[in-house]
């Protein structure tokens, strides 16, 4: 079965992807969710309404960072279609419900808004009390995170899986995929049911490597795009 331009192509436009969201979820976490949210209610309400502007941009970064993952999950499914299509299937599925987990993130952040700017019906509330469910909604966009994590990975080791079965890429970067993403499983298992393990293994190492095959993956793919050996290539017979 050779590599059809199709398959060249979606490749190409899952690198791509890839990259362009990752960018994007890490300047709205860490440039501007993390310098907005703080630990204090008052004070997250606080600066969310003196930079509510800055908040919105981050709600609609992280809905670009969903519809770029699904552009994603499409394209990998393009791809590895022809290695396993059960399989590529089962892992298109499992990166869609990592998109509905970061849709709920964006809902959260959006009653978060609500509740501070205290409309009408939310007058029977103490302002105070206001910023504390609104931070508390802030709050359970974590527990979203490591929930859609799980099945991010789980979508990330089948395709490490069907990377390595079909020789699209080089076998060695396609196995630290399934290795990386399989930590990934399992840390996120182990940290449902030990709140505590994060003191063990910290989070950051969660996802971490997982992340880095990705980074790798998606350079590969724009630069050196997919091995010509396809994943049927007949073995030599000698003799």
């Amino acid at each position: 079965m050779a590599i059809d331009e199709s398959q060249r192509n979606a490749a190409k436009v899952a690198g791509l992807a890839y990259l362009i969201t990752f960018a994007t979820v890490v300047y709205v976490s860490f440039g501007i969710h993390q310098r907005l949210i703080a630990g204090n209610a008052a004070e997250t309400a606080r600066n969310i309404l003196a930079h509510e502007r800055l908040f919105r941009i981050g709600i609609t970064g992280y809905l670009f960072y969903c519809v770029g993952v699904v552009v994603l999950l499409a394209a990998l499914y393009v791809v590895l279609e022809p290695v396993n299509r059960g399989l590529a299937l089962l892992a298109a599925f499992w990166r869609l419900v990592w998109v509905l987990m970061w849709l709920a993130v964006t809902l959260n952040l959006f009653d978060a808004l609500r509740l501070l700017h205290g409309a009408n019906y939310l007058q029977a509330f103490e302002g105070d009390r206001l910023q504390a469910l609104a931070r508390s909604y802030l709050g359970a966009t974590t527990d979203y995170y490591y929930v859609g994590l799980l099945f991010s990975a789980l979508a990330s080791t089948v395709c490490g899986y069907l990377w390595f079965k079909s020789r699209y890429i080089p076998r060695s970067l396609a196995a630290f995929g399934v290795i990386s993403s399989a930590f990934c499983v399992a840390c996120t298992f182990v940290f449902y049911i030990f709140p505590n393990f994060d003191q063990i293994v910290n989070l950051w190492w969660f996802d971490t490597p997982m992340a880095i095959f990705d980074i790798a993956l998606s350079f590969w793919l724009l630069v050196k795009g997919l091995s010509p050996s396809g994943v049927t290539e007949p073995a030599r017979v000698s003799g």
